[in-house]
């Protein structure tokens, strides 16, 4: 009997296939959503190969592939379709954002468009200071130089796994505390946000933010639930936001089979060192 790695790790399985077929075995590579009662791999292409458990013969782990800096570009704007804030405007290639909270995901900007420099600073502290808001910038991996010895408000992690698993089948519409939503507007949920929006690569994410992991068993079948609800509304991949100091949510999330995608940073536009770039 195989011994089967935590859901979302990329794997090579090998398979038997039905009765008479040539070659009678053959490869599933890709991510590992589901091992009981069936196993499913969700290929690099999207696609998902399914087979019996006893089916499997051998299996190996592999690395995750390299992300590609247009794919973490086509998440950002993802989520910030999910976080749009209460006003927006976009300058020199970054989203401009104020929201009524004192969240900082609906309050700050970030460098979507290829475009974006760090010449633009000035005029992003400006349009904040004009807001009475501090004029946060976000910066995910690789999408933008940075100078060294900035301070970080805040660091986070983008973890990723497919949207539907094993509660695909269960609806958070139908469930106690979770009020029904479509199409791509936020649900709130006892432990945490989803929102179903679109990236420019044509994926369609849910994403989940805000976890409150105090009940961990609760939270996480409400999370389930939550990426059933967007997979319902044709959600192929779901998207989790971890602060990295949040070790709850990380237990969470690791449980709940997400990985790695890529790393964001907060840091105060008004901060010195802009100005050695």
């Amino acid at each position: 009997m195989l011994s089967w790695p935590a859901l979302g790790t990329r794997v090579t399985v090998r398979y038997r296939r039905p009765a008479g077929s040539v070659p009678p075995l053959t490869d599933a590579v890709g991510h590992l959503l589901e091992v009981e009662p069936v196993v499913r791999v969700r290929t690099k292409t999207g696609a998902v190969v399914e087979f019996a458990p006893a089916d499997a013969v051998a299996l190996r782990t592999l690395a995750d592939a390299p992300v590609r800096t247009s794919a973490i570009r086509a998440l950002e704007h993802a989520i910030a379709a999910a976080w749009p804030g209460a006003e927006q405007t976009w300058l020199d290639g970054w989203l401009l954002r104020a929201g009524h909270d004192a969240g900082l995901t609906a309050n700050s900007a970030v460098p979507l468009d290829i475009s974006a420099q760090t010449t633009a600073v000035p005029a992003i502290v400006a349009w904040y200071e004009r807001h009475g808001l501090t004029p946060w910038l976000v910066i995910p991996d690789r999408l933008l130089a940075l100078p060294s010895g900035l301070v970080n408000d805040r660091t986070e992690q983008i973890l990723v796994r497919a949207a539907a698993g094993g509660h695909a089948g269960v609806s958070p519409a139908n469930e106690e505390g979770i009020s029904p939503a479509s199409g791509r507007y936020p649900l709130f949920g006892e432990f945490a946000r989803a929102a179903v929006t679109d990236a420019p690569d044509g994926t369609r994410w849910v994403g989940l933010s805000e976890i409150r992991a105090e009940d961990h068993h609760a939270a996480g079948l409400e999370c389930e639930q939550l990426l059933a609800w967007g997979a319902q509304r044709g959600a192929t991949h779901g998207y989790l936001q971890v602060a990295d100091d949040d070790t709850g949510a990380a237990t969470l999330a690791e449980s709940l089979g997400f990985r790695l995608h890529h790393r964001r940073r907060y840091v105060d536009a008004r901060c010195a060192g802009w100005a050695t770039v």
